[in-house]
């Protein structure tokens, strides 16, 4: 049984968490549907404790003591071990191959690979890295990255041919990453593998960054056959993870 002046104070954090310009108690008291006097009183105490602050005319934010509480904790995150669950899960329901990664100085490095019992081969490790031009992982990253981080990576970056299916055009996979941030996951269509086909969608983290990607891997005519419950069962899974992450 929940005790409830601290789910009261929970929702405190959480909604000024969501206003970054401050709340006064009336406007806390309203929205959280709380009596203004036990409103006053919370705040007073979160107050007194640090960890809420006063910003002129009666406005509070989060205080300076939630900082190292929310280090400790984005610390204590470990996206694999955190994900391992699900993807299994996912593997289990699509029987193809799942992957997650993250971005690391430009490149994508591999965290977790769930194998089913019909695998193909790939050249994907765990630590392994891979360009983000021509996986799916990757280019969940490209369409859901910042116009400017996208930019420079594509002035930065060659395009070379990793099969015959890769994108070298950068235009063209600029046209590719607008469509497939619409629609909220990306294809590797044989462009870093021959006979690989890859769905990937992104994995958010309480700040609104990106912190990985998953995917689901197989022979593209198998991975065609079931794409639609493939994508349902894969965007599904990174709004879990996401939901984990705090976003």
């Amino acid at each position: 049984m929940s005790v409830k002046s601290a789910v009261r104070v929970l929702r405190i954090f959480e909604l000024l968490s969501a206003n970054k310009n401050g709340l006064s108690i009336k406007e806390i008291s309203v929205q959280l549907g709380i009596p203004q006097s036990s409103t006053s009183e919370l705040v007073k105490t979160l107050v007194e404790e640090n960890y809420v602050m006063g910003k002129g005319q009666q406005h509070y934010l989060l205080g300076p003591r939630l900082i190292p509480i929310g280090h400790a904790a984005m610390e204590s995150l470990d996206l694999a071990a955190l994900g391992t669950e699900a993807l299994e899960d996912l593997m289990r329901v699509v029987e193809e191959t799942v992957f997650m990664a993250t971005l690391v100085d430009q490149e994508l490095v591999y965290l977790a690979k769930i194998d089913s019992n019909r695998s193909i081969r790939t050249s994907a490790y765990l630590g392994g890295k891979k360009p983000l031009y021509c996986t799916g992982l990757g280019k969940a990253y490209l369409a859901f990255m910042p116009e400017k981080e996208k930019e420079l990576y594509l002035q930065e970056t060659i395009l070379q041919p990793i099969t015959d299916g890769t994108i070298t055009d950068k235009d063209e996979l600029k046209r590719k990453l607008a469509h497939y941030f619409d629609q909220g996951f990306s294809i590797d269509d044989e462009e870093n593998e021959d006979g690989l086909y890859c769905l990937a969608a992104p994995v958010f983290g309480a700040a609104g960054n990106m912190e990985a990607a998953i995917s689901v891997a197989g022979p593209k005519q198998r991975m065609i056959k079931q794409k639609e419950r493939i994508v349902d069962q894969l965007k599904q899974t990174a709004q879990l993870l996401s939901d984990k992450l705090g976003y």
